[in-house]
């Protein structure tokens, strides 16, 4: 019996780690490894039409399953453009495993054909990253590299040549047990009791949350009830926090809406929990507390009083029998009344003669969208505008995902995000808000879509335009250059390629056309031309962006909508007490 090869090596220690597929495009020095994924059962190979679409994809498929998940490129060209999404899934905190495949060994450093350094490429982008340069660093290096991208979690990078992938192996593989899923972080008992007092001492307390709150709704809701406290929350937090939360009270910056804002400016002490929200100038920076699993975020976006280093659900079960009930709801029925009049403000924006509204409105598709898709469905959204309707219109459950390059800012992520989210569950409904623009930058990944026959829904919002540039030089007094572009239609080339297509000019309709194309299996595509000139602002914004707003808006929806938010604010005001 021949021996195993460094490649089969690899796979045995993938297939340990319970992966189940590899996406990435086939060539030259990564042909070993293909060879040995064909020869092996229990993984596949997901053939991607861009090495950047396979990084994507792993991203979401790690952020969907909480498991490991991989991508490979092979020499040269095909490994480099794997940066961008590998930059997302570690800014995500996303487990991706990345093979770089390298030049023969014996080139490297004579200037060969398509020779990089893949090593010094992705320092930056990776956690952990290493050239395998012998069979006798296998299978010990793989089972680094795969620990380091479960336990940061982040990205690990192995460089591996293929001539190296190719020889014999020089160790037995053995068996390993699998990555450990990762362990609560309890803080000490005396950071727990100064925040216990810090909490006890404030009258106004504000959460602000972010992606770290995902297993603490019901800690996060028990401490709100306790101190009458408003919550916020980031847009990466949305998902895990809104739903269910009669505290609500928004979301704050370039994004946001409703009193978040407010809330945490107002109060005598802001706690954020699992938030590591960028944009500092929407912080008070003061009277701040920060829980965080990760004591590298601590403190680095805003000026603390005290910093927590813990899980957030642990924290907060273990601080809660020390925090004193507060009687007064004063500082939370405020908040709760301005966020609902807030609200009230922007709805008709997207609600006043939208059938009749051309080119369409998008927050009005956007709500749409929302109400038409499954409870489960899973929503990758582009970078841009759509962020904006996703913050605005998609309405949490506890059981949607929404993915996106929140944290990176790529721009064409949502359909290779859509591919990796529609890989572990085939019958699940996967949502591709996209945009013109981020479409047409990876638009060979429709071909993908269609190839693999995804369960995937892609919804084009086409405004011929890149809305969210436009909007920021509207924001800095500059007239929009280099934003617009000719009409395409993607409905003929989706249905070129053998996807079912529906273009939707008239906003009468788009609910039908969204509907048909959600209900039917694999992939579909629903195109929307929107409108341009519907752009939003922040809720707070200051007076100088303003002015240069206003010098060069023109005809602009400042508000642009809040979708069903709306209705969830209204509904919490009846838990208002009335005298």
């Amino acid at each position: 019996m021949a021996r195993p090869k460094v490649a089969d090596q690899f796979v045995q220690v993938l297939l340990q780690a319970g992966v189940q597929r590899i996406y990435g495009v086939v060539g030259d020095s990564l042909n070993p490894l293909v060879d040995a994924i064909r020869r092996t059962d229990g993984i596949e190979w997901v053939h991607v039409r861009n090495e950047e679409g396979a990084a994507f994809a792993a991203a979401a498929e790690a952020q969907i399953t909480g498991r490991l998940a991989v991508c490979a490129g092979s020499c040269g060209p095909g490994n480099t453009h794997l940066v961008q999404g590998l930059y997302d899934a570690r800014r995500s905190g996303a487990p991706v495993l990345a093979i770089a495949s390298h030049i023969p060994s014996a080139q490297i450093g004579t200037g060969f054909f398509q020779e990089t350094h893949p090593e010094a490429l992705f320092a930056e982008a990776a956690d952990y990253c290493e050239l395998i340069s012998q069979p006798e660093q296998m299978p010990r290096i793989a089972r680094i590299a795969v620990q380091h991208a479960v336990g940061t979690p982040g990205v690990s990078v192995l460089v591996l040549p293929g001539d190296v992938a190719d020889r014999p192996a020089a160790h037995p593989t053995g068996n390993s047990a699998p990555a450990a899923t990762l362990a609560p972080v309890h803080p000490d008992p005396d950071t727990i009791q100064a925040l216990a007092d810090a909490i006890n001492a404030a009258d106004k307390v504000a959460l602000f949350c972010g992606a770290g709150t995902r297993d603490a709704h019901a800690e996060v809701m028990h401490l709100a009830e306790a101190v009458n406290a408003p919550v916020g929350h980031t847009l990466r937090g949305k998902e895990w926090i809104q739903y269910d939360n009669p505290y609500d009270v928004g979301m704050v910056g370039l994004l946001g809406y409703g009193a978040c804002y407010d809330a945490l400016h107002e109060a005598d002490l802001l706690l954020m929990l699992g938030a590591d929200f960028p944009y500092d100038a929407f912080l008070p920076q003061r009277n701040t507390i920060q829980v965080d699993r990760d004591a590298r975020r601590l403190g680095r976006r805003t000026t603390l009083d005290l910093a927590v280093h813990g899980d957030v659900a642990a924290t907060l079960r273990a601080v809660r029998p020390l925090v004193r009930p507060k009687s007064s709801r004063r500082f939370l029925d405020d908040m709760l009344r301005k966020h609902e009049r807030a609200l009230t403000r922007a709805v008709g924006a997207y609600t006043h003669d939208v059938e009749d509204h051309t080119p369409i409105h998008p927050e009005y598709a956007a709500a749409v969208l929302d109400e038409l898709a499954d409870e489960d469905a899973v929503f990758t959204v582009d970078t841009g505008m759509n962020n904006v309707w996703a913050a605005r219109y998609l309405t949490p459950n506890g059981r949607r995902r929404v993915i996106g390059s929140f944290a990176h800012g790529s721009m064409a992520n949502a359909l290779p995000h859509a591919v990796g989210a529609a890989f572990p569950d085939r019958a699940r409904q996967i949502v591709s808000m996209s945009g013109d623009g981020g479409l047409s930058m990876l638009l060979g990944e429709l071909v993908t879509v269609r190839q693999h026959d995804l369960n995937v829904t892609v919804v084009v919002f086409n405004n011929s335009s890149l809305g969210m540039v436009r909007l920021e030089m509207l924001v800095d007094g500059l007239p929009s250059f280099g934003t617009d572009h000719a009409p395409v239609d993607y409905a003929a080339i989706a249905r070129g390629i053998g996807i079912p297509a529906a273009r939707v000019e008239d906003p009468r309709e788009v609910r039908d056309a969204l509907a048909k194309s959600l209900s039917t299996p694999g992939p579909t595509l629903v195109e929307l031309i929107t409108d341009p000139n519907a752009l939003s602002v922040p809720s707070h914004i200051e007076l100088g962006q303003l002015r240069g707003f206003a010098l060069a808006a023109g005809r602009t929806v400042l508000d642009g909508g809040v979708g069903s938010m709306l209705a969830l604010a209204r509904a919490n005001l009846r838990n208002i007490p009335r005298p």
